[in-house]
Protein backbone atom coordinates (compact mmCIF):
# COMPACT_ATOMS: atom_id res chain seq x y z
CA UNK A 1 0.00 0.00 0.00
CA UNK A 2 1.21 3.26 -1.23
CA UNK A 3 1.81 5.72 1.75
CA UNK A 4 -0.08 8.56 2.19
CA UNK A 5 -0.46 11.81 4.19
CA UNK A 6 -2.61 11.86 7.25
CA UNK A 7 -3.26 14.79 9.57
CA UNK A 8 -0.48 14.86 12.13
CA UNK A 9 -2.87 15.07 15.40
CA UNK A 10 -4.59 12.21 14.19
CA UNK A 11 -1.55 10.72 13.64
CA UNK A 12 -0.55 11.73 17.08
CA UNK A 13 -4.03 10.19 18.51
CA UNK A 14 -3.32 7.17 17.06
CA UNK A 15 0.01 6.40 18.28
CA UNK A 16 -0.61 7.66 21.59
CA UNK A 17 -3.74 7.32 22.34
CA UNK A 18 -3.41 3.19 23.51
CA UNK A 19 -1.03 4.29 25.75
CA UNK A 20 -3.59 6.94 27.46
CA UNK A 21 -6.17 4.41 26.89
CA UNK A 22 -3.96 2.06 29.33
CA UNK A 23 -3.30 4.57 31.92
CA UNK A 24 -6.95 5.27 32.11
CA UNK A 25 -7.86 2.31 32.19
CA UNK A 26 -5.09 1.03 34.80
CA UNK A 27 -6.37 4.03 37.19
CA UNK A 28 -10.55 2.80 36.71
CA UNK A 29 -9.38 -0.75 37.81
CA UNK A 30 -6.06 -0.92 39.89
CA UNK A 31 -7.57 -1.88 43.08
CA UNK A 32 -10.30 -4.54 41.60
CA UNK A 33 -9.55 -8.68 41.22
CA UNK A 34 -11.26 -10.38 38.54
CA UNK A 35 -11.90 -14.09 38.41
CA UNK A 36 -11.52 -15.67 35.10
CA UNK A 37 -11.59 -19.51 34.42
CA UNK A 38 -11.66 -19.84 38.34
CA UNK A 39 -8.41 -17.24 38.19
CA UNK A 40 -8.03 -14.51 39.95
CA UNK A 41 -6.41 -11.56 37.86
CA UNK A 42 -5.23 -8.08 39.58
CA UNK A 43 -6.31 -4.61 37.78
CA UNK A 44 -3.12 -4.06 36.41
CA UNK A 45 -3.16 -7.69 33.93
CA UNK A 46 -6.78 -6.90 32.71
CA UNK A 47 -6.05 -3.40 31.70
CA UNK A 48 -2.71 -5.09 29.96
CA UNK A 49 -5.49 -7.14 28.63
CA UNK A 50 -7.10 -4.57 27.53
CA UNK A 51 -4.65 -2.50 25.76
CA UNK A 52 -3.25 -5.26 23.64
CA UNK A 53 -6.63 -5.22 21.09
CA UNK A 54 -6.69 -1.13 21.77
CA UNK A 55 -2.93 -1.25 20.46
CA UNK A 56 -3.68 -3.02 17.50
CA UNK A 57 -6.68 -1.04 15.94
CA UNK A 58 -4.71 1.97 16.67
CA UNK A 59 -2.45 0.49 14.32
CA UNK A 60 -4.40 -0.88 12.06
CA UNK A 61 -6.40 2.10 11.83
CA UNK A 62 -3.03 4.37 11.31
CA UNK A 63 -1.90 1.54 8.70
CA UNK A 64 -5.03 2.07 6.71
CA UNK A 65 -4.89 5.72 7.03
CA UNK A 66 -1.27 6.01 6.00
CA UNK A 67 -0.39 3.57 4.58
CA UNK A 68 2.64 2.49 6.27
CA UNK A 69 3.90 1.93 9.93
CA UNK A 70 7.46 2.03 11.26
CA UNK A 71 9.92 -0.77 12.05
CA UNK A 72 9.86 0.89 15.47
CA UNK A 73 5.99 0.14 15.73
CA UNK A 74 5.72 -2.61 14.78
CA UNK A 75 8.68 -4.39 17.16
CA UNK A 76 6.85 -2.02 19.94
CA UNK A 77 3.33 -4.09 18.78
CA UNK A 78 4.75 -7.38 18.93
CA UNK A 79 6.79 -7.03 22.14
CA UNK A 80 3.30 -5.51 23.93
CA UNK A 81 1.25 -8.88 22.25
CA UNK A 82 4.01 -11.20 23.66
CA UNK A 83 4.91 -10.09 26.68
CA UNK A 84 1.47 -9.30 27.58
CA UNK A 85 0.12 -12.54 26.82
CA UNK A 86 2.77 -14.05 29.25
CA UNK A 87 1.53 -11.31 31.77
CA UNK A 88 -1.80 -13.17 31.34
CA UNK A 89 -0.68 -16.25 30.88
CA UNK A 90 1.72 -16.41 33.63
CA UNK A 91 -0.82 -14.10 36.03
CA UNK A 92 2.98 -12.57 36.81
CA UNK A 93 2.88 -8.21 35.89
CA UNK A 94 6.51 -8.53 36.26
CA UNK A 95 6.45 -9.19 32.05
CA UNK A 96 5.25 -7.01 31.20
CA UNK A 97 6.92 -4.06 32.45
CA UNK A 98 10.13 -5.77 31.47
CA UNK A 99 8.44 -5.29 27.95
CA UNK A 100 10.02 -1.59 28.25
CA UNK A 101 13.46 -2.39 29.37
CA UNK A 102 13.49 -4.97 26.37
CA UNK A 103 12.49 -2.68 23.83
CA UNK A 104 14.88 0.53 24.74
CA UNK A 105 17.63 -2.24 24.76
CA UNK A 106 16.48 -3.41 21.68
CA UNK A 107 16.59 -0.09 20.29
CA UNK A 108 20.23 0.60 21.79
CA UNK A 109 21.86 -2.29 20.45
CA UNK A 110 20.28 -2.20 16.98
CA UNK A 111 21.89 1.26 16.88
CA UNK A 112 25.13 0.18 18.34
CA UNK A 113 25.53 -2.28 15.79
CA UNK A 114 24.78 0.50 12.71
CA UNK A 115 27.58 1.78 14.81
CA UNK A 116 30.15 -0.79 14.59
CA UNK A 117 29.59 -0.76 10.95
CA UNK A 118 29.76 2.74 10.42
CA UNK A 119 26.01 3.42 9.80
CA UNK A 120 23.56 5.30 10.99
CA UNK A 121 20.03 3.28 11.53
CA UNK A 122 18.39 5.85 12.65
CA UNK A 123 18.94 8.04 9.48
CA UNK A 124 17.42 5.71 8.19
CA UNK A 125 14.39 5.24 9.88
CA UNK A 126 14.12 9.57 10.39
CA UNK A 127 16.00 10.74 7.21
CA UNK A 128 12.78 11.99 5.39
CA UNK A 129 12.17 13.65 8.21
CA UNK A 130 14.99 15.29 9.36
CA UNK A 131 17.45 16.03 6.52
CA UNK A 132 20.63 16.48 8.00
CA UNK A 133 24.85 15.96 7.63
CA UNK A 134 26.28 12.13 8.09
CA UNK A 135 28.31 13.99 10.34
CA UNK A 136 25.55 15.07 12.43
CA UNK A 137 23.47 11.32 12.15
CA UNK A 138 26.85 10.03 13.73
CA UNK A 139 26.41 12.07 16.71
CA UNK A 140 22.72 11.99 16.83
CA UNK A 141 22.97 7.95 16.16
CA UNK A 142 25.81 7.76 19.47
CA UNK A 143 24.01 9.77 21.62
CA UNK A 144 20.59 8.14 21.22
CA UNK A 145 21.80 4.90 21.51
CA UNK A 146 23.04 5.70 25.07
CA UNK A 147 19.44 7.60 25.76
CA UNK A 148 17.94 4.04 24.82
CA UNK A 149 20.45 2.08 27.21
CA UNK A 150 19.54 4.57 30.25
CA UNK A 151 15.97 4.57 29.37
CA UNK A 152 16.42 0.44 29.92
CA UNK A 153 18.20 0.95 33.18
CA UNK A 154 16.22 3.13 34.48
CA UNK A 155 12.78 1.12 33.78
CA UNK A 156 14.83 -1.74 35.48
CA UNK A 157 15.47 0.20 38.40
CA UNK A 158 11.88 1.48 38.45
CA UNK A 159 10.00 -1.35 38.29
CA UNK A 160 12.17 -3.56 40.69
CA UNK A 161 12.12 -1.10 43.26
CA UNK A 162 8.89 1.14 42.60
CA UNK A 163 5.18 0.17 43.30
CA UNK A 164 3.26 -0.38 40.20
CA UNK A 165 1.03 2.85 40.26
CA UNK A 166 4.99 4.39 39.72
CA UNK A 167 5.70 2.61 37.35
CA UNK A 168 2.62 2.76 35.28
CA UNK A 169 2.78 6.74 35.62
CA UNK A 170 6.66 6.87 34.85
CA UNK A 171 5.90 4.34 31.66
CA UNK A 172 2.93 6.50 30.12
CA UNK A 173 4.39 10.09 30.93
CA UNK A 174 8.03 9.96 32.17
CA UNK A 175 10.03 8.34 29.48
CA UNK A 176 7.98 9.04 26.29
CA UNK A 177 8.88 13.06 27.85
CA UNK A 178 12.62 12.34 28.74
CA UNK A 179 12.66 10.65 24.87
CA UNK A 180 10.97 14.05 23.32
CA UNK A 181 13.04 16.74 25.58
CA UNK A 182 16.80 14.65 24.94
CA UNK A 183 15.70 14.21 20.77
CA UNK A 184 14.68 18.40 21.08
CA UNK A 185 17.63 19.26 22.59
CA UNK A 186 20.27 17.12 20.36
CA UNK A 187 18.22 18.86 17.13
CA UNK A 188 18.55 22.42 19.24
CA UNK A 189 22.64 21.12 19.77
CA UNK A 190 23.05 19.40 16.23
CA UNK A 191 21.70 22.64 14.27
CA UNK A 192 25.03 23.27 12.36
CA UNK A 193 24.25 20.26 10.77
CA UNK A 194 20.73 20.67 9.15
CA UNK A 195 20.42 20.67 5.65
CA UNK A 196 18.24 23.45 4.84
CA UNK A 197 15.95 23.37 1.58
CA UNK A 198 16.44 25.30 -1.15
CA UNK A 199 13.67 27.90 -2.06
CA UNK A 200 12.26 27.89 -5.74
CA UNK A 201 12.94 30.72 -7.78
CA UNK A 202 15.64 33.44 -8.08
CA UNK A 203 16.47 37.10 -6.88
Amino acid sequence: MAERHINPIVKQVLELGPTLAFFVIYLRIKDAHFVIGGTSYSGFIVATLAFIPVLLIAMGVLWRLSGRLSRMQVLTALMVIVFGGLTAYLNDERFFKMKTTIIYGLFALILAFGLLRRQSYLQYVMGELLPMQDEGWMKLTRRQTVMFALLAIGNEVVWRTQSTDLWVKIETFGFPLALFLFLWLQIVLLQRYLIEEDTAGGD
